[in-house]
């Protein structure tokens, strides 16, 4: 049982709640019993199990390097307020550069709990790939919480918007308050719906890449809403009622 927190494995954990340090090992945090089993299922590359006790039973089964932790280690690690006791390093995916089926462009995005959303939406919808432009990691904590497993189940590119914007080859479709309503626009069955940021929306450039803006219909004076509420919307609109 590790007790020590200037242990090898402590450290590390510690160190991937920073950004830089998980684009140089390649490696995230994936936390709670739940969230483990799903990446194991999903075949994601679980690198080594941490769990207490108590929360090493509830992954029993799982056939991973285990490492037991004291509970005021883990403590220590956790990210969570009320931690189940169980987390594992996991190998972040490389996806391939060639992009098909439906997209997701989040453009500017920062809040990583609205990254995480978003995924969850995508996967739920059936779009397959988000693209990451200047935006919040999509293997932050609270993002990969906020995913509910979704960062298992479509594949996820971040970079510059140079990066990500030459990646794409299909149509544009961008939220935008000031676009068609949605439920009477028609859209491409394949297309790239790009969501912007919190504060200032969808950057000009990418207006002016769009093959089509779209709007949520509101009522009682209201204009817009959360990120990740309204991408929702629109990726379920776009997708069921064609």
């Amino acid at each position: 049982m590790i007790t020590s927190r200037q242990n090898g494995l402590i450290k590390r954990l510690r160190a991937l709640r920073d950004k830089k340090q998980r684009d140089l090992s390649g490696e995230y945090v994936v936390e709670g019993a739940k969230s483990v089993r799903d990446a194991k299922e999903r075949g994601a590359e679980i690198l080594i199990i941490a769990a207490t006790v108590k929360g090493a039973a509830l992954i029993e089964g799982t056939a991973f390097p285990l490492e037991i932790l004291s509970d005021d280690v883990f403590k220590s690690v956790s990210e969570e307020v009320s931690p189940q006791g169980v987390l594992a390093i996991v190998k972040k995916p490389v996806p391939q550069k060639i992009i098909s089926g439906n997209t997701v462009f989040l453009d500017g995005v920062a809040d990583p709990a609205n990254v995480g959303a978003i995924i969850r939406s995508a996967a739920a919808f059936g779009y397959k790939n988000v693209l990451i432009a200047d935006g919040a990691d999509a293997y932050a904590n609270k993002a990969v919480r906020a995913s509910m497993g979704g960062i298992f189940r479509v594949n996820v590119y971040s970079g510059t918007k140079e990066d990500m914007l030459a990646l794409i080859r299909l149509p544009i479709i961008v939220a935008d308050m000031h676009g068609e309503t949605l439920g009477t626009v028609s859209v491409p069955k394949e297309h790239c719906l790009c969501i912007g940021n919190e504060a200032h929306g969808v950057s000009e450039e990418l207006k002016a890449l769009a093959a089509q803006k779209v709007s949520i219909p509101m009522e009682n004076g209201m204009e817009s809403l959360n990120a990740a509420v309204s991408a929702g919307i629109i990726m379920y609109a776009l997708t069921f009622n064609k």
